[in-house]
């Protein structure tokens, strides 16, 4: 049977769609393609995976009722990977409607296509780091509270994890979400600070540092990311009443702002012009992921070091995004 992935020609979930069909499975992929950020990195990333055996694509809404249940009638479904969403948490201040569109009308499609998919088995969706809001409290760990989000990117990521929650109770539908922190690597998005600094110094732009630099990320490498949700794919918390679980995803070593840039200057050979600026609203100072969980449940560990990811990501970036949009 296919496994369905949403967001398949987003930045995680190219890669999980790659990984899956390189051990053999089948999958159907589906995005609706929209143009929040440069629709040429969409068209790569997908062009990785038309044409493979086992793959086939659609293009739809996940948020059209009922658009799923009719475009897959048949496909037997009965796990799903929903990465499907509006990223962003400061896009999320000029487009709130498009948030509660893809984030919360979505899952819930997404839920109710699962509900209907005779002999479900597991349902992994995406949430985010962000729903730890100003936590103080670090590491930041699946125990702590959550119900102070300081964007609506983050209320709505939140939402998502109750709504799963009352499925798994309601109608024993077994569920994973993933609180993904700062993913970054080749084929990324061009919205993340890594690759806008990156852009910046290599055109000897200024890049903005917000709050003087005194700002941690916990930068997760997009492969330790893959590893850990196709781990969680194989492994439906079938145990659990009800059957639902939640699990940090993170590097567990924060990098400081100021450092981070450190790095880039050393990869790409270019002195970076840093202009202070305030923190703007939405953001947090801190993200630190505490990975016990997903260490003994699963025996994960993330194994790239900053240094190593973005030079890998340095790499693309110059030998491949750079030459492939100035040919087009």
């Amino acid at each position: 049977m296919p496994i369905l992935v949403t967001g398949a020609a987003g930045f995680i979930g190219s890669y999980v769609c790659l990984n899956l069909l390189e051990r053999g499975d089948s999958v159907v992929g589906v995005d609706n393609l929209n143009d929040y950020y440069d629709p040429r990195l969409k068209r790569a990333r997908l062009a990785r995976l038309l044409g493979r055996r086992r793959f086939s694509f659609l293009e739809i809404d996940i948020a059209d009722p009922m658009g799923l249940a009719r475009a897959l009638n048949g496909q037997n479904i009965n796990k799903v990977v929903h990465l499907a969403a509006q990223a962003g948490v400061r896009y999320s201040l000029e487009n709130p409607r498009a948030y509660i569109r893809s984030n919360i009308a979505g899952h819930l499609e997404v839920l109710e296509f699962c509900r209907g998919c005779p002999g479900f088995e597991h349902l992994v969706y995406a949430s985010s780091s962000s729903v730890y809001g100003g936590n103080q409290k670090v590491p930041f760990s699946e125990n702590d509270r959550v119900d102070h989000p300081v964007s609506l990117y983050a209320a709505t990521k939140k939402s998502d994890e109750l709504m799963s929650y009352t499925y798994a109770h309601l109608f024993g539908l077994p569920q994973t979400g993933l609180r993904f922190f700062t993913v970054y690597g080749p084929f990324g998005r061009p919205d993340m600070a890594y690759w806008m600094f990156t852009k910046a110094m290599l055109e000897g732009k200024a890049i903005r540092v917000f709050n003087n630099g005194e700002m941690w990320r916990d930068f997760t490498y997009i492969d330790d990311v893959v590893e850990a949700v196709v781990a969680v794919l194989d492994k439906p918390p079938v145990t659990y009443v009800p059957p639902s679980k939640l699990y940090n995803v993170g590097n567990n070593q924060p990098a400081r702002l100021d450092d981070f840039v450190d790095v880039l200057e050393k990869l790409l050979g270019v002195k970076a012009n840093r202009q202070s600026v305030a923190m703007q609203p939405g953001d947090v100072v801190q993200t630190f992921a505490d990975m016990t969980l997903m260490e003994h449940d699963f025996g994960f560990k993330p194994r790239t070091s900053l240094e190593v990811g973005l030079g890998r990501f340095v790499d693309w970036y110059k030998s491949e995004w750079i030459a492939n949009t100035r040919a087009t």
